[in-house]
């Protein structure tokens, strides 16, 4: 009888030190925790101007297609800009029509006071030949060499005024600068008008909306969230000692607390290069004589690769994640 006791004793002893042992193994080679959430890429939605929201298109919690409207902004203001620029546009355009005209018209007196200067030159030489035939008095040869002088004034004023005449244009056609920034606000203009109708990013669902017709929007203030629902992850806080064999591209199963009978499945996209404390606001300081060692927690992002539609995710939501790390050669992801 105390044989058969001794040897009930061994085999349980056995049994539990195998159970112990391969449950160490299964921990080491598929490390799992339950600090684990559900994250999706989160648009927090805000105008680009400045504006009274003319009307709402969504509501709440509503899922929306990308590129589907949001909300628009009363658009008779852009209009107005749009008019505003394209009218000074015109200005511009008019206003350089008017100073290439004036830039011929200088041209042309420049021309006309060197054909007149030429002349004159031609009648004072001839005047000289004269004068020494005496066919010619010296008051007609003077008066001649003084007509010269003056015409030679008057080309060089004509060619100052075509100089800043060509000045005041500056470059031609479509490199002249006033054209190139009334064309410029005119495009400026344009683009602030498509700002005022507010389009979805993606294609997800509504979320934290209280924007109503009426009220007055800032650029780049968020107004509400959009949940695009395209690709979403697990952001798993593992333990630093069991981050040894979790490679980036190794399978994982995820179990979200939502759907406890479905298992998702995903991939390691990356581990985390610092732990969860080491970005904190008040990180811990640890150059104390009474410090204590914690272990720390290292995000893990798991991708995962078979969302259900009928089974819809929610960001923040828990879950647990189990990653094999039996693979040894796994496929680096994409992603990242």
């Amino acid at each position: 009888m105390r044989v058969m006791t001794w040897t009930l004793v061994a085999v349980a002893g056995l049994a539990v030190a195998t159970g112990g042992y391969l449950y160490w193994e299964h921990a080491r080679h598929y490390p799992s925790t339950d600090d684990a959430f559900v994250d999706a890429h989160v648009v927090r939605v805000a105008a680009q101007v400045s504006g009274r929201v003319d009307r709402v298109f969504v509501h709440d919690q509503q899922d929306v297609a990308d590129d589907a409207p949001l909300f628009s902004l009363d658009p008779r203001p852009f209009e107005l800009a749009v008019d505003h620029a394209r009218a000074e546009l015109g200005i511009v355009r008019e206003t350089l029509q008017a100073q290439a005209a004036a830039v011929r018209a200088a041209g042309a007196a420049v021309r006309e006071r060197k054909v007149l200067l030429a002349n004159l030159r031609e009648r004072a030489r001839r005047l000289r030949s004269l004068l020494k035939r005496r066919y010619a008095s010296i008051q007609e040869v003077e008066d001649a060499d003084a007509a010269v002088r003056g015409s030679r004034a008057q080309l060089s004023l004509a060619g100052s005024r075509m100089h800043q005449a060509r000045a005041t244009l500056g470059a031609g056609g479509a490199r002249n600068a006033r054209l190139r920034a009334a064309a410029a606000a005119l495009a400026q203009a344009r683009v602030e008008l498509g700002y005022a109708r507010v389009t979805a990013p993606c294609t997800g669902k509504i979320a934290a909306l209280s924007l109503r017709p009426g009220d007055v929007v800032s650029p780049g203030v968020p107004l509400f969230a959009l949940i695009c629902n395209q690709e979403w992850w697990v952001n798993a806080n593992y333990k630093e000692t069991k981050l040894e064999r979790i490679r980036a591209g190794q399978p994982a199963t995820v179990h979200v607390d939502m759907y406890p009978g479905h298992p998702f499945h995903g991939r390691v996209e990356h581990i985390g290069g610092a732990s969860g404390v080491a970005f904190s606001l008040l990180p811990p300081q640890n150059a104390t004589g009474n410090w204590v060692k914690v272990t720390q927690r290292v995000p893990v992002r798991v991708r995962i690769t078979d969302p259900d539609p009928r089974l819809p995710l929610r960001v923040g939501t828990s879950a647990e994640v189990t990653i094999d790390t039996t693979v040894s050669d796994p496929p680096q992801p994409g992603v990242r």
